[in-house]
Formats: structure tokens, C-alpha cells, sequence
């Protein structure tokens, strides 16, 4: 773990795959967000942004949330930290390195439909107008 993280979990990634206790997550898949590989695979330790992780997902499977962990190095996703939120309250991280499954989270309570709504139009809104950029 990099010296300037200093957050020891519990981490999640939320995602409408289905996985298994064991499997990895590992970089250089397709993102669940836009079409095109991603260098890092991403994770956080809050349970609300593992909801929107899941909820954002692009696929008409079910939403997922899985308790990962990291088997090597990582760091504040740059996506969110300073750049969209000062310092990183949504303790969300990326690594080159696979994240192993530890157990799925059987039951959470989803944001609501007119939230999921409103950050899916906002995502539009973003990619209309070419901003909705992920520095990978």
C-alpha cells in the first residue's frame, strides 16, 4: 500500500458482474462506464459509492456488490480526489493490481430511481458536452 493511503478498509466495488468468492478483479478490462479498456481497476470504502458503482454499471444485469481485497499497491483514484472533491471523502482508490473477492454483500438498500435518475442525466450532460473524461 502506497505511504499516502492510509485507509485499511473494508473495501468494496460495486458492479453488475457476477463473480465469485476467489475470482479477480483485475486492470485492463472493459470499464463499466464507458467503452474502452481501463488501466486500473477501482474500489472504495464506502458502501454509497459501491451503490452508485453498481447502479452506474452498464449492463441489464444484476447490481452487485462485492467486499474486495486489494493484493497490491494502490492509490486515491485521481478522478475523484481534489479534482471533483477536496481531499477524497468517497475513500475511492484505483490499482494495477487485481483485487481478490472476498464475499458479496447480500442485501443494501439502492439509492432511489429519481437519484439513479438524476446522475444518469448528469452523466449524459457530461458526455454531451465531452466532459465526462476518466483520467486512466
Amino acid at each position: 500500500m502506497n505511504s499516502d493511503v492510509i485507509d485499511k478498509g473494508p473495501f468494496f466495488h460495486g458492479t453488475k458482474a457476477e463473480l465469485n468468492v476467489g475470482d479477480l478483479l483485475k486492470p485492463n478490462n472493459l470499464s463499466n462506464y464507458q467503452n474502452k479498456k481501463s488501466n486500473y481497476i477501482y474500489f472504495t470504502a464506502t458502501l454509497d459509492a459501491a451503490k452508485w458503482g453498481a447502479e452506474l454499471a452498464k449492463s441489464n444485469s444484476k447490481e452487485r456488490i462485492y467486499l474486495v481485497e486489494p493484493l497490491g499497491e494502490f492509490e486515491n483514484d485521481p478522478n475523484l480526489t481534489d479534482k471533483k472533491f477536496p481531499g477524497n471523502p468517497t475513500r475511492s482508490y484505483r490499482s494495477k493490481y487485481p483485487l481478490k473477492i472476498i464475499a458479496e454483500l447480500s442485501s443494501w438498500e439502492r439509492h432511489s430511481d429519481e437519484e439513479i435518475n438524476n446522475m444518469l442525466s448528469a452523466l449524459k450532460k457530461l458526455s454531451d458536452e465531452g466532459k465526462n473524461v476518466i483520467y486512466d
